[in-house]
């Protein structure tokens, strides 16, 4: 489980330090796609792998199930964590997220999600102002 928010820089060789905490459920590989709110999403290989089978089960004839497969894995791609605990973050996905040299590495249970700082500090900023309304309709959801 993935949990918590570490602030972290991405250098000028695209790498980012993974934190020490989440590395070790990582050590079986790693992959990183886009995620939604153009922030980018970090899994464990076996729970990519059944996300992307979930995916896979998406009908082909509907255009936002075509859609979504194309934005979550035609992006999608396997990570390395070298011997420093770093990861290098391809260009197209640093550019899709608006991505800087200052990052937010956040655990969200099943996934780590990257997002520049500021931006996830206006995104928190905003969800904290509205978590009254945001719990009201969670009953929607079952929840």
């Amino acid at each position: 489980m993935f949990i918590g928010e570490h602030s972290h820089t991405l250098d000028d060789k695209n790498r980012l330090s993974i934190p020490v905490k989440f590395r070790a459920s990582l050590a079986s590989g790693c992959v990183v796609t886009r995620g939604l709110d153009h922030c980018l999403w970090i899994y464990p290989a076996q729970s990519f792998n059944q996300l992307a089978e979930k995916i896979s089960e998406l009908p082909i004839t509907q255009k936002n199930a075509r859609s979504f497969s194309r934005l979550m894995l035609a992006g999608a791609t396997e990570l390395e964590i070298d011997k420093s605990g770093r990861v290098v973050l391809p260009k197209y996905l640093i550019e899709y997220a608006g991505i800087g040299s200052k990052v937010s590495v956040n655990g969200v249970y099943d996934r780590i999600e990257i997002w520049p700082e500021q931006k996830w500090k206006e995104f928190k900023k905003e969800m904290e102002d509205n978590s009254e309304e945001v719990a009201e309709n969670l009953d929607q959801l079952g929840f």
